[in-house]
């Protein structure tokens, strides 16, 4: 009977969850439209100011540059937002991690070498296999990614690395940036919590739910002065049931 008032609540979460994630999509995307309305009659604006000849003209292209400014800032909030609200809709299928990976990899690579930063993988040949997202994955990594390249603004490490333990299959990603404090890692994960200036505070926490929607687990290790490594694990997934006399034809 526990059980299976657990099961029950447990969906009646989802379901809410799934309302809340759908009305505050919703909610951006009214926020947005009319927000690109403005922004698009701002640069005509912009445009017709440039071919003033008035001494106030320089004045009033800063302001106009300022409200565009702004305007962008807010249509990047609301593009992490609807990442944010989507972050639980999956479409798994049976996918090799390693090869996610591998293929993130090669593709971020010339950004991190433009920042000055060294990418090292360590990944197992071996993996079993996971029910996994793959566009979702690709969004994990990529957060994760530049949350280690803003740390190191001057150049590093970033190691990657990928087993399996205990029927879980690991991803670790790990920065030589300057580390954080026990206060700074306790809040890591709270929606609209940033650090950097005009970050949206939603990266993080994105990926926290795109990994616990696969029924995985994120962790953060990380000192002042040590670096950070964040570690993800995800469930092996379940195999098909071979049918029975399978593979003993002809016996």
């Amino acid at each position: 009977m526990e059980d299976h008032e657990f099961h029950e609540e447990r969906e009646r979460l989802l379901a809410r969850q799934t309302e809340l994630a759908t009305l505050a999509g919703g909610l951006a995307h009214e926020i947005r439209n009319p927000l690109s309305t403005i922004r698009m009659n701002l640069d005509l604006l912009c445009e017709d100011v440039e071919e003033l000849n008035d001494p106030r003209q320089r004045r009033m292209q800063n302001k106009l540059e300022r409200i565009r400014g702004e305007c962008l800032h807010l249509e990047e909030i609301l593009h992490a937002f609807l990442q944010f609200a989507r972050a639980g809709e999956l479409e798994p299928q049976i996918d090799d991690l390693g090869c996610i990976v591998a293929d993130f990899i090669e593709f971020y690579r010339p950004e991190a070498e433009k920042h000055g930063i060294e990418i090292s993988p360590h990944l197992s040949s071996s993996l079993p296999q996971v029910r996994i997202d793959r566009s979702l994955m690709r969004q994990v990594l990529m957060n994760l990614a530049r949350n280690a390249q803003q740390a190191m603004p001057d150049g590093g490490l970033i190691e990657v690395q990928t087993y399996t333990r205990d029927g879980r299959v690991y991803l670790e990603i790990i920065d030589t940036g300057p580390g954080m404090d026990a206060s700074t890692r306790s809040k890591m994960f709270h929606a609209f919590h940033s650090t950097k200036p005009g970050g949206s505070g939603l990266g993080l926490p994105t990926v926290r739910k795109i990994i616990e929607a696969h029924g995985g687990t994120i962790d953060c290790e990380s000192d002042i002065g040590r670096g950070t490594r964040f570690i993800l694990a995800l469930p092996v997934a379940e195999q098909p049931a071979t049918p029975e006399g399978a593979g003993h034809a002809g016996s």
